[in-house]
């Protein structure tokens, strides 16, 4: 009978321990497959004629990780940036980029009117959810990027897009803690295809 006690003692002991145990890992099993599906990709993306010139359009696919879901909801500003290259081919010579530009967004939270705010360049907007803002700032129309003289009407011409996180813009603390860590590396491949513009005056 004491050994048997003894015994008893000791599985009454461990047993919180297992528990934790059990606790942390069904935590772990529901966050990884959070983590899994989140995907930041660029659907599509296009370039047309404007009234003016070129206009890009692009739909980008972003989901945001916990750990900016907690920055934006604590009054961090998020920046965000799509950049476009358009370079035209030379037979004797590495290709020309003949358009370089981004667009930049700041993604932020306003506790006063508890509103997400959406700001591109001297423009801003306010949403009462973030899915909203997150959605207009990742579906991009009538982009003005060229105008009809700079590309080339009749010459094909290679053009790249890529949407990310600009961590540079970060405050310092932040910017330490994102490097390495794939919670901060938010961005996309680049989305990459030949472009033939039209000759002017016809769409």
């Amino acid at each position: 009978m004491p050994n048997m006690t003894a015994s008893i003692t000791r599985f009454s002991a461990s047993r919180p321990e297992r528990l934790l145990a059990g606790i942390l890992l069904a935590a772990l099993l529901v966050l990884l497959p959070w983590g899994a599906q989140a995907e930041t990709r660029m659907r599509s993306g296009e370039i047309v004629r404007g009234d003016t010139g070129y206009v890009l359009n692009a739909d980008i696919e972003l989901d945001l990780n916990p750990r900016l879901l907690d920055a934006v909801s604590r009054g961090i500003s998020l920046y965000f940036t799509t950049e476009l290259v358009i370079e035209r081919p030379r037979w004797y010579w590495l290709n020309k980029a003949v358009v370089d530009r981004s667009l930049d967004y700041r993604l932020y939270y306003h506790a006063i009117t508890r509103s997400y705010r959406l700001s591109v360049g001297s423009i801003h907007q306010s949403y009462d959810d973030l899915e909203s803002a997150v959605r207009t700032m990742t579906r991009i129309r009538n982009w003005h990027v060229a105008d009809f003289d700079v590309l080339e009407a009749g010459v094909s011409h290679e053009v790249a897009i890529r949407f990310r996180l600009d961590t540079s813009q970060l405050p310092k603390p932040f910017q330490v803690t994102a490097i390495g860590s794939s919670d901060w590396n938010v961005g996309t491949e680049w989305l990459r295809w030949t472009f033939l513009p039209g000759v002017p005056g016809f769409r």
